[in-house]
């Protein structure tokens, strides 16, 4: 397990709270506690914490504005939202705002120490790790692809799904694959997250030998011309 992680927890509910974070500290994590967006937003600016559990109804300052004023300067940071709202708009809204992933409330501690573990060892085997597409260079670590001397940030959620497409290069990736590894189940409202991520990536594969191709019903295939 990953040892020494810092975690921001952003909920005004004290009680439940305080027990969230004395099982996720059990665990071995780092837990600051902030009972509001606008302390939350305080406390990340001075510990810059690797992980965020985020409510998003909040006073002060809510989940989503909060998140949103973080995403402007940090692509790296990750950020689940944890929050009783599940509709499909919320969900795409927090995906929208680069969240990482959104967990409904109420959910079972070790399903959520599960999520954070399986993030940061994800991010640990991706340390050295690099794919040449085209004139394009993709570096997990990093969260980051480089295209004529400029570079761009992804979310880890973005890594994650690019990199499933750069180990199968010219080879289709099936929808429920991507979802079933990514976001846990195929289920309607993570495939439509699913489509939001895509669009995201096409958009920052400035490259135009480099291509992300959609099979109907079916995935996605990542695909270089170098003749383009």
């Amino acid at each position: 397990m990953i040892k020494a992680i810092k975690i921001l927890l952003v909920d005004d509910d004290l009680k439940n709270s305080m027990l969230l974070k004395h099982f996720i500290e059990a665990e071995g994590f780092e837990v600051i506690y902030a009972n509001n967006g606008k302390v939350g937003l305080e406390m990340y600016r001075n510990v810059r914490p690797d992980l965020i559990l985020l409510d998003i109804n909040m006073p002060e300052l809510d989940g989503f504005e909060m998140a949103r004023i973080i995403r402007q300067n940090d692509k790296r940071v990750i950020i689940f939202f944890l929050t009783d709202r599940t509709d499909k708009v919320d969900r795409l809204h927090g995906f929208s705002l680069k969240g990482n992933d959104y967990i409904p409330k109420p959910f079972y501690p070790e399903e959520l120490i599960a999520k954070i573990n399986e993030r940061f060892e994800s991010m640990t085997v991706n340390q050295d790790i690099e794919y040449q597409l085209g004139n394009t260079v993709f570096r997990p670590n990093l969260s980051s692809i480089t295209y004529n001397e400029e570079t761009h940030s992804l979310s880890v959620r973005q890594t994650e799904i690019l990199q499933m497409l750069a180990e199968n290069i010219g080879y289709p990736v099936e929808r429920d694959l991507i979802l079933d590894k990514i976001w846990g189940d195929s289920s309607y409202s993570n495939s439509l997250a699913l489509n939001v991520q895509i669009t995201y990536i096409r958009r920052l594969l400035t490259d135009p030998t480099v291509s992300i191709t959609s099979i109907k019903k079916k995935g996605y295939i990542l695909s270089v011309d170098p003749h383009k």
